[in-house]
């Protein structure tokens, strides 16, 4: 059994999605490009987004020309990128279900050519198992030479100070009214330590006041090389690791040579 249900989460906050970002229009074309420079010359073509989210990646790849199978485990966030795909054009060039990490294989048919998990999600798995057997789930689903991209927050240099507050962004609504997000964190020492993300979400202006809005979902606060050390230890080859603005990239290879 899965052991950290993140769906009443991400289900209160889907409709809210797009303003987590400065502007989430550009975040789609940004995600598109570096994607692309990523696949490019690699024989990319079958993509598997397998924490689709609100769709930020499966849409931008949909809209370059590539075949996407989009998963989620949240309806709400399934909902909200089903929309957002009509509204761009591409609901007919992805395929959406619903499963988690460890569900995968239930709802998808091999191969594919990459494998691509951003947003934070691989830290939503709580337990060793849980995440070694995700990944070894992304190597058996991929083709020899296939690729995986993980975008995560690399949780070390958190380890040390482990931070309460984290802001978030501030957004302009109609009628004079504000958006606003902010997080403040807990951390359990475990093991395995454990942090929760408490997210409130205020809305309104001065003349009408203010709401607030709370929601809350745990992590693993892994480290990157962790996370290596597993895709090492599962079969990857070639893997890098780079910053892209508040997540860091792994991209690790499937051998040519492996088991299809």
């Amino acid at each position: 059994m899965y052991s950290n249900d993140t769906t009443d989460f991400y289900d209160a906050i889907a409709e809210y999605y797009p303003l987590f970002y400065r502007d989430w229009e550009s975040q789609l074309d940004r995600e598109g490009l570096s994607l692309r420079a990523i696949f490019r010359n690699k024989g990319i073509e079958r993509v598997l987004d397998a924490s689709c989210g609100a769709g930020t990646q499966s849409i931008a790849l949909a809209k370059l020309g590539f075949q996407v199978v989009a998963v989620d485990p949240s309806a709400g966030m399934l909902k909200k990128a089903q929309t957002t795909a009509q509204q761009y054009g591409v609901s007919d060039k992805i395929q959406f279900e619903r499963a988690n990490f460890l569900t995968l294989h239930e709802v998808v048919q091999k191969p594919f050519d990459a494998i691509i998990t951003k947003g934070n999600a691989l830290p939503h798995l709580l337990l060793d198992e849980e995440i070694e057997s995700t990944l070894l789930s992304f190597y058996e689903l991929l083709r020899p030479g296939g690729m995986l991209v993980i975008g995560m927050r690399d949780f070390g240099p958190f380890m040390e100070d482990r931070p309460r507050f984290l802001p978030g962004f501030i957004h302009e609504e109609e009628h004079d009214g504000e958006f606003v997000t902010f997080d403040l964190w807990e951390w359990f020492d475990g093991p395995p330590v454990i942090a929760t993300r408490k997210l409130f979400i205020v809305r309104g202006n001065d003349q009408s006041g203010y709401q607030a809005i709370k929601r809350q979902v745990r992590f693993r606060p892994l480290s990157t090389d962790e996370v290596k050390v597993v895709l090492l230890e599962v079969g990857f080859e070639e893997i890098n690791d780079s910053p892209d603005r508040t997540e860091r990239v792994l991209v690790a290879r499937k051998p040519l040579g492996a088991k299809a």
